[in-house]
């Protein structure tokens, strides 16, 4: 069983980083064939912002053995500056910004964002995957997932979606890929576990879409698929659940139906890896992905040393 369920945790964050690198090239290439002629040619595989800030919530994860927001911003703001073309979009580095020179937490900076709201953006759901893993069997996952989200995203939309993505992933890394998928139940349990009305309505869309077999292209529509985590997180979660037996029709999915389209790839394929594992993801793609070393590295450190 733990030699299963390292698989799952590589699965997930070499699968969210894969998600995420081939979803960027899908901006410029947006025909399936042609994109998968590109990603056979590309000599690697190049993640953005959201595969960063998740190698940096494994690493303070690692260093901490819980969720310490002023470790988790200290190292997001590390890896930003070390790394500052990665795509991340204008909160992260307004939020550093204002730590320094105001000396404000990272909490404090976060909940001043758009007027007091704080951002209900999908960047604290795209980086998740290594909460869903390490407390996956915590009766405070949703807690954990909160804390990881408050210190870049600290409206309660963008922290309930980041908790309902890590529910996701840690139920994904329990179930076996070899039985028939329980989508009710899963839905169900998405449901269930969300907080707030936005979120909550948006899974029940879901669970209506599937049980429907509406189309991809018709319920990205429907669903949404903007930076704002309650019009990306539905259509990954749709996406995982139209193809849970394979990773690359999920992928696909989620990247070509316009929209955010790395974010899509990251959430929906943290949970594709995290369910079917390591072994089912191509292996050309594999070795393609950047720093996949130090990704699989972080993933087996999570395994090795997760709340039991």
């Amino acid at each position: 069983m733990e030699q299963k369920l390292k698989e799952k945790f590589l699965g997930a964050m070499v699968g969210s980083a894969l998600g995420d690198a081939i979803g960027e090239l899908a901006f410029r290439y947006q025909e399936k064939g042609h994109l998968l002629t590109v990603i056979e040619r590309t000599e690697k595989l190049s993640y953005t912002d959201d595969t960063a800030m998740a190698i940096g919530l494994a690493e303070s994860i690692l260093e901490k053995r819980e969720i310490d927001q002023q470790h988790l911003g200290d190292t997001f703001r590390r890896n930003f500056y070390q790394e500052p073309w990665r795509g991340y979009a204008s909160g992260p580095p307004t939020i550093f910004s204002l730590v320094k020179s105001m000396g404000l937490s990272y909490v404090e900076a976060a909940r001043s964002l758009f007027g007091g709201t704080g951002s209900l953006g999908n960047g604290a759901a795209m980086r998740i995957v290594p909460v869903g893993l390490f407390f996956h069997r915590s009766k405070n996952l949703y807690e954990m997932a909160m804390a990881s989200a408050e210190v870049t995203h600290a409206h309660p939309v963008g922290m309930d979606g980041a908790a309902i993505q890590a529910w996701a992933i840690a139920k994904a890394v329990e179930m076996d890929p070899e039985e028939e998928f329980p989508i009710e139940t899963f839905i169900q349990g998405l449901i269930s576990f969300s907080r707030t009305d936005e979120i909550r309505t948006k899974m029940e869309k879901v669970c209506d879409l599937i049980s429907k077999g509406v189309s991809p292209h018709v319920a990205a529509d429907y669903l949404g698929r903007s930076v704002a985590i309650d019009e990306s997180l539905p259509f990954a979660i749709y996406s995982f659940l139209r193809y849970p037996k394979s990773f690359e029709d999920c992928l696909f999915c989620a990247i070509l139906n316009g929209g955010d389209r790395d974010t899509l790839g990251a959430m929906a394929c943290a949970i594709s890896g995290a369910y079917l594992g390591i072994e089912r993801i191509p292996s050309s793609w594999r070795m393609k992905l950047e720093n996949r070393i130090l990704i699989e590295n972080l993933a087996s450190g999570l395994a090795e040393t997760m709340e039991r």
